[in-house]
């Protein structure tokens, strides 16, 4: 039989625990806004009521309390400018005003625009599915390059959702 070369010991893996460093910092907005003209609230409020009326008279008085809540939650949205808060990009994941989402929770990254903001959108395993960050048009670039080194940017389609939601929005006046 032939001799063998004797075994040696296999190196014990040594993990090192590497400090997080910022790669991108930025400020801007919490989300996107817009100021709104009168006529704008006047046509929401309108179909708002037609639908309301068809509602009350085939369902009663609660999809009605429902349907005028969720017009009260829109029109707070669209008259209260939002903060400005801090976001990070750092070797280990993402922050935004505090709250830390490491890489092993997100996916893929594309670039929007909102209005007249410039939004970076990034898919996440957890609920709601995406986060949406107001981005500086002077940092984009380097958001990028941050970005690529652990994500891979691919926009997805809109879902029939953000299809709807995106024809009706651009039949309503002031959009």
């Amino acid at each position: 039989m032939p001799e063998t070369a004797p075994m040696k010991e296999p190196e014990p893996v040594v993990v090192r625990r590497e400090p997080e460093r910022d790669l991108v910092v930025w400020q801007a907005l919490a989300r996107p806004f817009k100021r709104r003209e009168r006529k704008f609230y006047v046509t929401v409020i309108s179909l708002v009521g037609i639908v309301s009326l068809i509602l009350f008279l085939a369902e009663g008085a609660m999809p009605v309390i429902l349907l005028v809540s969720l017009l009260f939650l829109f029109y707070i949205m669209n008259t209260v400018p939002p903060e400005t808060i801090e976001y990070k990009i750092t070797t280990k994941g993402i922050s935004m005003a505090g709250k830390k989402m490491g890489w092993n929770l997100l996916g893929r990254f594309w670039f929007s625009q909102k209005g007249n903001q410039e939004v970076l959108t990034i898919e996440s395993a957890n609920f709601p599915g995406r986060l949406e960050f107001i981005i500086v048009p002077e940092k984009k670039e380097e958001i990028k390059k941050a970005l690529s080194s652990y994500l891979p940017e691919e926009e997805i389609p809109p879902s029939a959702l953000e299809k709807a939601a995106g024809w009706i929005s651009k039949r309503l006046p002031d959009n």
